[in-house]
């Protein structure tokens, strides 16, 4: 669905030949700024991400959420015909993605690089799983594998093990670093008239956002302990119960939050000068001392009082919520959006622009705007 003229991105015509999470999560980013964002799907089956699961209304939830505002339609692109329209489209675009195994468009000549020399202010992006080359270019990357192949999920979990990070973290990220990257490019490409090309690949996302961990590997020879609800470097950083077994999310970060903690919330001001607690360093050397007695502290205080206490002493902290408590959240604002089993509400897309905001279109259904985009791009003869 084209946004609002007064979006940033309206006018702008995206075709995303895309399918999974990674890619879909990218464009539908563009169509919330307003651009039209045109879905090719496989003929007959469509994206496989329709079928992950019924959550939201009969409707797939990966797929509601990651693909709304899009039009869709069913080609086929090894076909003439079909991949003529394409080929149609992306004259008139300003942004083809597309997120298949490396090498599959070269053989139809649908390669970026041929697209580009074909038309010269198209942005293109590729999006793989370990980029188009070096011994893993073929691999799988679903995001389990990825964040397990990057290292992340060695870092995540628990002492006991490592755990998965419990959303599609590789993939939304490396949607959220194309998106960044297309826009980039689109602001280049009015400044010189031409556009460009960007390969942006799963493991190399992670292996950015790892940055950290790796740093300390390679230059302080330590490695990232696993946490769980806690913090490696930071004390006191983490998770306490409550009365009632609740639990609260506190973090204290500099000398004067450590004073007020110690006189407002421990009520022992001598705590902040013992020479076990008096800085980060002392506090992480004695950090099961120091957590035994905010534990003896906390565990006397039902969760709402405490969080209230932490509140007025002006010290971090966050309920450790379930989704249900999520869904019930006062902070989270809401949008409705259409599917083709009913209405479904989200949360509301993060970028706001005030009275510039698109409107957000429906996750359509499969070639539910096939005949329109086929007589728009269709034969000229």
């Amino acid at each position: 669905m084209p946004g609002s003229d007064l979006a940033p991105l309206s006018g702008k015509l995206v075709v995303a030949l895309e399918q999974a999470v990674a890619a879909p999560f990218c464009s539908s980013r563009l169509a919330d700024a307003g651009a039209r964002v045109i879905k090719i799907e496989r003929k007959g089956a469509g994206d496989f991400a329709r079928a992950y699961d019924t959550a939201a209304n009969g409707e797939s939830a990966y797929f509601t959420w990651l693909n709304r505002g899009k039009e869709s339609v069913a080609l086929d692109i090894k076909a003439d015909e079909d991949r003529e329209i394409l080929l149609r489209m992306l004259e008139n675009a300003d942004v083809f993605i597309q997120n298949l195994l490396p090498g599959a468009l070269a053989k139809l000549g649908l390669d970026s690089a041929s697209l580009r020399e074909r038309f010269p202010r198209l942005v293109t992006c590729d999006i793989t799983g370990y980029g188009e080359d070096g011994p893993m270019r073929n691999a799988k990357a679903y995001d389990l594998l990825v964040q397990c192949e990057s290292g992340l999920a060695s870092v995540t979990g628990t002492p006991d093990g490592p755990g998965r990070v419990g959303v599609s973290v590789c993939d939304i990220a490396t949607g959220m670093t194309a998106h960044a990257g297309i826009c980039e490019a689109l602001v280049g490409r009015d400044r010189t008239g031409k556009g460009s090309g960007l390969s942006v690949a799963m493991f190399d996302v992670m292996a950015d956002w790892m940055a950290v961990p790796l740093l300390f590997h390679d230059y302080a020879n330590q490695p990232t302990p696993r946490t769980g609800l806690g913090h490696s470097v930071i004390c006191p950083y983490g998770a306490f119960h409550c009365r009632g077994g609740e639990q609260v999310v506190i973090s204290v970060q500099n000398s004067r939050e450590w004073n007020r903690f110690c006189v407002q919330i421990l009520g022992d001001p001598a705590l902040a000068d013992d020479p076990r607690f008096h800085d980060n360093s002392a506090r992480i050397a004695h950090k099961s001392e120091l957590e035994e007695l905010i534990k003896t502290v906390f565990g006397a205080h039902e969760r709402a009082e405490l969080l209230k206490l932490l509140d007025g002493a002006g010290i971090a902290s966050a309920a450790v919520n379930d989704v249900a408590a999520l869904s019930d959240h006062p902070q989270l604002d809401r949008a409705t959006i259409g599917t083709p089993s009913g209405p479904v509400s989200i949360a509301m897309p993060p970028i706001r622009r005030g009275s510039t905001e698109a409107a957000i279109g429906p996750s359509p259904a499969l070639d539910a705007d096939g005949a329109a985009i086929r007589a728009e791009f269709g034969s000229r003869s």
